[in-house]
């Protein structure tokens, strides 16, 4: 009788050692991933650029403005701004200016 096994949401990654099947969890992967130095620079980079996404959209919300006003003022389509607060574009300076402008904020570089 074979043994059967459960998986979990968090279990992500596979790995064939000796024909058996060895299965990780998202914490173990992320902790051996997260000794390289290579890839905790990218997840650090990818986290501020979300965490600026999020901060963008807070403001527009706070300021009770829509997508498509910050568009308007700052000369862009709506889906550029849509793309930005979702986080699947990163920024330029120029463009991070002019939303910045649109929501009557400041860019200040440590």
């Amino acid at each position: 009788m074979k043994k059967r096994q459960t998986v979990h949401r968090s279990t992500i990654k596979v790995e064939k050692s000796n024909g058996e099947l060895k299965w990780h969890s998202f914490e173990e992967v992320f902790k051996k991933s997260a000794k390289n130095a290579i890839f905790s620079k990218a997840y650090n980079e990818e986290q501020l650029r979300l965490r600026l996404a999020s901060q963008i959209r807070a403001t527009r919300t706070k300021k009770r403005l829509t997508q498509k006003a910050v568009a308007e003022r700052s000369g862009m389509p709506q889906s550029v701004i849509a793309r930005i607060e979702n986080g699947e574009n990163g920024l330029t300076i120029d463009t991070l200016g002019k939303v910045a402008h649109a929501l009557g904020k400041t860019i200040q570089l440590a």
